[in-house]
């Protein structure tokens, strides 16, 4: 996904950097770079987090970089 390269590249991290948050292998982050492998829902949000954006737009589902407004949490 190239989204996630240019967000990788904008933060000067290598891909070692941003797995090692993700807590998986360097090859393994290659391989979402590459959009070979799907990416799990739970990396995806610390992603998305990560970079203050939304998951729409790392999936290219939108151009808007802005992450949304947060639900408030229901007790």
């Amino acid at each position: 996904m190239n989204r996630l390269k240019d967000l990788r590249e904008d933060k000067d991290l290598l891909q070692k950097d941003v797995a090692e948050y993700l807590n998986i292998s360097q090859t393994n982050y290659s391989k979402y770079e590459l959009d070979k492998i799907n990416i799990p829902i739970d990396s995806l949000k610390k992603l998305a987090l990560f970079y203050n954006t939304s998951i729409d737009y790392i999936l290219n589902l939108t151009n808007i970089k802005e992450p949304y407004k947060r639900a408030k949490k229901i007790h």
